[in-house]
């Protein structure tokens, strides 16, 4: 049987390439209003967002929306979930964000659909220019596609497309891009096996 022809796919990298213009990138983008807004949201988060009942998923996602966070109505994210810079972030349906994950959200971290970040694992869109003296912030993006896996304490780092489907397991830690529908363990985190696709799990289960 013909398999389709997998999909050409951009890496994060090549998404904001953080040497292809570092005189914007080494800028700060933050006016006064948006280091207001930082400093609001830290108030919050440590408040209102932070002693909500576990399951008020529908009013954390209220507060993120009303600091520019694109949050799908059936996504949940946990009330110890520690997030800079909330709009940089999106997360698609179904998705979930465990107990004190950090999202590190200085350039855009963009979670698919049933994504699940469990708990403790660090989202790290930042970096520094370690090529100049003064070493100046970047801000590369983080990619999670859809039905993607970040396991307990994993980390994954600046400019990193994790593709559909892949796992990195427990403590695990990334600097590179994930394959779609591979398992990936370790630091630095290496392929282990392939994760059977969805379609093919449901076919062996109907057999």
């Amino acid at each position: 049987m013909k398999q389709d022809q997998p999909k050409a796919r951009m890496s994060a990298r090549q998404y904001v390439d953080p040497r292809a213009d570092l005189n914007k990138l080494h800028k700060s983008p933050y006016t006064t209003q948006a280091k207001v807004a930082r400093m609001l949201w830290g108030v919050v988060q440590a408040t209102i967002f932070r002693m909500s009942f576990h399951n008020w998923y529908r009013f954390r996602r209220f507060l993120l929306l009303m600091f520019g966070a694109k949050i799908d109505p059936t996504a949940r994210i946990r009330r110890t979930v520690r997030i800079e810079i909330p709009w940089n972030l999106s997360v698609g349906p179904e998705s979930s964000v465990g107990d004190n994950a950090i999202l590190y959200c200085l350039g855009p971290v963009t979670i698919g659909s049933r994504v699940m970040i469990s708990q403790n694992a660090h989202l790290c869109a930042g970096s520094h220019d370690y090529t100049h003296r003064a070493m100046p912030l970047l801000r590369p993006p983080i990619i999670i596609e859809d039905d993607a896996w970040i396991a307990a304490d994993a980390f994954v780092g600046p400019a990193v497309r994790v593709g559909e489907g892949a796992i990195l397991g427990s403590r695990g830690c990334t600097m590179s891009d994930l394959e779609p529908w591979s398992i990936y363990s370790g630091n630095p985190a290496i392929f282990i096996k392939p994760r059977p696709r969805f379609e093919q799990t449901r076919e062996a289960t109907a057999s």
